[in-house]
């Protein structure tokens, strides 16, 4: 099969178009590619790569194609024959066995001997005289064998020879040149100088499965002490069965460096710090250490290896918070001055959102005279916890920064650990939340925090799990963060909280909460904001985690949901169905081998119960128009026999504001349950 190098012209000059007049066919609207190839679309280990491409030419000869994949270091590609679609659409596919980047290109070409083929059948059909096609076959068949090996080579020259033995009869030569066998062989064998080429590589980035489905639980590890104290990472560790318990997969801790003491905030973001206030952890740096240190009341980084593996035991990875910024404490501003901003008095500019200030923190200056040694350190900071075992990270704010060196920075970080994932802290404009993931980041956060209605819900996540968007850009959804306590969760009670938790578990196939608060339901907010009272981020707290008003029950269950039902791993078969009530948001998911579909119907109303008709898609359900099936709350456990797509629902936040249904069609007898799938 022919490689895939350039043959395609560069230009409209007319020794390039003479280059290329014998390339008849054409390759277009490739799929996935991202802004023409200068971006990867992401896909997942164990994931099945689709290629897609329009494959025309001029009249009606019959077309051939071939997708070449190449992982990232590999020098020869894998060739694949493209098959036929409808419409001029072609496809080929390749499994993803490696993490790193898979390279893909696209070959093009007039399969000559097919289309001569189908010409010479319905010749023969007619009863017209075939004698001088059959030479013509024979020359086709010699040219392919002269570009053959092996005992192909030896077949087609000896099929040519007798097609052109004036010995043999009309009937057998008929019969040799209709072989069907020849097509496929003589197809992957044209001529070189009249094949299409691509002329440049695809990327496509193959992450780890947990870039896709993951579930994360955050926690101050400085929280977890007995009595008050400052908690340490053997503290943390007690806490680990309790995480793993409720299902979650990764354990996000927010920065564990030393904390500077210039301009230490207070409780509750006062900029007065009294005798004993922690201060905010994004503060980083102090005459302890800096972005590579931990905190010493934390432990020692032995202390946080040995955290790390045994989370890891407990089937947690470790998320840590990256916070590209400095106290000015921090032995960066000491050692390199150069690396931050510099004000007109000769003092070093302190981080501003006008009016508010955060003299606390120093912003690191990434276009300054000496932004390539910065950018040298900042990547070595990603490399020094990933070779502590971090292969998760969460990056602060990273919108706040130059997205060139989040594509450098990152790139780099892939090339070494291509296992690494990074979850953009990024509620800012769409695009450049899009832009950030175009350039590396795994995962984001979202609007989802502030979408509250079913129009809105509807239309964001149907934006963000479409198109071009989903190729990049993977949602996860967060019902709360240390930094946002939404209006609903002050004020909507266990019902707000119980639904956005099953509406972030189950829109998306990420998701992730800040615990304890969400779990214990706080929704004491400063007056007028969305900031907690007392907040963690400025002091240490002591959670009760068994409180019997806790939600981690729940959490248990509909992680247990998600981890059992492959239609919630992925985000692309996600479909909203109409409800007659819009406090009533209805959408299902199905697996990519249509075996599993999960059906969800969430009472967006935390006050009171809502009743209304919903109006199935069956098809995107599976289920043949008019077929009687079950669904199984997997939730309440409750089962209900339907038939058509039309049902009725009721739900009441004091008992249960959501159904996860999956959905079980009937296989054999409409009166047995037990043989539904």
């Amino acid at each position: 099969m022919p490689t895939a190098t350039s043959m395609t012209p560069t230009s409209t000059s007319d020794s390039a178009l003479l280059a290329c007049g014998r390339l008849r066919a054409r390759i277009e609207a490739i799929h996935p590619e991202i802004d023409g190839g200068r971006f990867p679309a992401k896909r997942e280990l164990g994931d099945v790569l689709v290629v897609q491409v329009d494959l025309v030419a001029d009249g009606h000869d019959i077309l051939a194609g071939a997708a070449h994949f190449r992982h990232e270091g590999a020098t020869e590609p894998r060739s694949v024959p493209l098959t036929p679609l409808v419409n001029d659409r072609w496809q080929g596919s390749t499994s993803l066995e490696k993490l790193g980047t898979m390279l893909f290109s696209i070959t093009a070409w007039v399969d000559e001997f097919a289309t001569w083929r189908r010409g010479f059948e319905r010749k023969i059909e007619a009863g017209q005289d075939v004698a001088v096609d059959i030479l013509s076959g024979a020359a086709l068949l010699e040219a392919a064998a002269a570009r053959a090996a092996g005992p192909e080579k030896a077949h087609l020259e000896g099929v040519a020879s007798s097609l052109q033995d004036k010995a043999g009869t009309l009937d057998e030569k008929c019969r040799l040149a209709l072989d069907p066998a020849l097509v496929p062989v003589v197809s992957r064998l044209p001529d070189p100088e009249k094949v299409t080429c691509l002329g440049r590589e695809v990327p496509v980035t193959v992450d780890p499965v947990r870039a896709r489905f993951s579930a994360w639980y955050e926690m101050f590890p400085r929280s977890c002490g007995k009595g008050g104290k400052h908690g340490t990472f053997r503290d943390a560790e007690e806490w680990l069965p309790y995480v793993a318990g409720m299902g979650f997969d990764v354990l996000y801790l927010p920065p564990i460096h030393p904390i500077g003491r210039s301009h230490r905030k207070g409780r509750n973001n006062s900029t007065t710090c009294e005798k004993g206030d922690p201060g905010s952890c994004w503060a980083i740096g102090a005459r302890e250490g800096g972005h590579k240190d931990v905190h010493p009341e934390l432990g020692t980084l032995d202390d946080f290896r040995h955290f790390v593996e045994k989370a890891r035991e407990h089937g947690l990875a470790v998320a840590l918070d990256i916070a590209l910024q400095a106290s000015p404490d921090h032995p960066y501003v000491k050692e390199h001055p150069e690396w931050f901003r510099a004000r007109p008095d000769g003092t070093i500019q302190y981080a501003e959102n006008p009016p508010k200030k955060y003299q606390d923190i120093y912003p690191f200056d990434f276009e300054g005279e000496a932004w390539q040694s910065l950018w040298q350190e900042l990547l070595s900071i990603f490399l020094f916890w990933a070779e502590q075992g971090v292969r998760v990270f969460r990056v602060d704010n990273p919108h706040t920064k130059p997205i060139a060196f989040w594509e450098w920075c990152l790139t780099r970080v892939k090339k070494t650990h291509p296992d690494a994932i990074f979850l953009a802290e990024a509620f800012t404009r769409p695009k450049l939340m899009y832009a950030l993931a175009k350039v590396g980041f795994s995962q984001s956060y979202t609007y989802f925090t502030w979408r509250t209605t079913r129009s809105e819900l509807t239309t964001y996540l149907t934006e963000v799990t479409r198109g071009e968007v989903a190729e990049v850009f993977r949602p996860n959804l967060w019902p709360n963060t240390p930094d946002i306590l939404p209006e609903h969760l002050q004020f909507g009670g266990s019902g707000a909280f119980a639904s956005r938790l099953v509406l972030a578990a189950t829109l998306s196939s990420s998701y992730g909460v800040y615990g304890p608060a969400y779990e214990l339901m706080e929704h004491e907010a400063r007056p007028g904001s969305e900031e907690y009272i007392d907040n963690e981020k400025y002091e240490l707290k002591t959670w009760d985690v068994d409180r019997p008003d806790s939600l981690q029950e729940l959490m248990r269950r509909v992680n247990r949901i998600r981890k059992e039902n492959p239609a919630l791993h992925h985000n692309r078969t996600l479909v909203f169905h109409k409800t007659d009530n819009p406090s009533l948001l209805c959408y299902s998911k199905t697996s990519s081998t249509r075996d599993n579909a999960v059906l969800v119907v969430v009472n967006l109303d935390p006050h009171h119960p809502q009743r209304g008709a919903i109006e199935l898609d069956l098809a995107a359900l599976g289920v043949p128009d008019d077929s009687p099936f079950q669904v199984h709350d997997q939730i309440g456990d409750a089962r209900f026999l339907w038939r058509g797509s039309r049902c009725t629902v009721e739900l009441d936040p004091a008992v249960m504001p959501a159904h996860v249904f999956r959905v079980l069609r009937r296989v054999r007898r409409e009166q047995d349950f037990e043989y539904f799938l």
